[in-house]
C-alpha cells in the first residue's frame, strides 16, 4: 500500500513539474528557433546593397521603482519591421550588450532575411537579468532599396502587484 502512495505521489510530481515547464518565447510549436528558420543560404552580395544601417536599440532589464522596492524585472521584446512592401530586409548582425558595454550574446549565426512587410520579435525573459539597466542591442542591416526605412523598437513590460505596464524605445541608427 505504501509502494503505491509514493509511486502516485512521484508520478504526481513528474507531471507537476514537466507542466510548469515553460516554453521557450522565442521557439515555435514545432521546436524550431525563430531567427534560425529566416537563415539566409546563400552569402549576401554587400555591393548591390543600396541601403547599409547600424542601429543601436536601448533595452530595460529592469527600473527603480520605488525605495522600497528598487528593482522591478521587466520582460523586453526586440522587434524589427520591414516597411517595405516590395523589397527584402537583410539582418546579417543582432547582438546583445549588457549596462557595461560587454558582449552578452549573439542572437544570429548567419544572415537572416526579413520579406516585405513582415516582422520578427525576439524576447529578452523576465528572469534573465543578465542585461542589467542599460541593456542594448546593435542590430546590422541592409537592402537593396535606398530609401528603406525600417522600424526597430523594443517593448518593455512588467507588474507591480495587480498593476502592468509597458513602454517602448526606438531604434537609432548609429555610425
Amino acid at each position: 500500500m505504501i509502494n503505491k502512495i509514493y509511486s502516485t505521489l512521484l508520478l504526481i510530481l513528474a507531471i507537476t513539474i514537466v507542466g510548469c515547464d515553460r516554453p521557450d518565447p522565442n521557439i515555435t510549436s514545432e521546436g524550431q528557433d525563430e531567427l534560425e528558420l529566416l537563415q539566409v543560404e546563400q552569402p549576401i552580395n554587400n555591393s548591390k546593397m543600396e541601403y547599409n544601417d547600424i542601429v543601436y536599440v536601448p533595452i530595460y532589464s529592469d527600473i527603480y521603482v520605488n525605495q522600497f522596492k528598487q528593482k522591478q524585472l521587466l520582460a523586453a521584446t526586440l522587434s524589427i519591421r520591414n516597411s517595405s512592401s516590395t523589397d527584402s530586409l537583410f539582418i546579417s548582425e543582432i547582438t546583445y550588450y549588457n549596462t557595461k558595454g560587454i558582449k552578452v550574446r549573439d542572437f544570429i549565426s548567419k544572415p537572416i532575411g526579413l520579406a516585405p512587410m513582415a516582422s520578427i520579435n525576439y524576447v529578452i525573459e523576465k528572469d534573465d537579468d543578465t542585461g542589467g539597466h542599460g541593456a542594448n542591442f546593435i542590430v546590422h542591416l541592409s537592402s537593396r532599396n535606398p530609401a528603406l526605412k525600417p522600424i526597430i523598437q523594443a517593448v518593455m513590460i512588467g507588474e507591480i502587484g495587480n498593476n502592468a505596464f509597458a513602454f517602448l524605445t526606438d531604434g537609432y541608427s548609429i555610425p
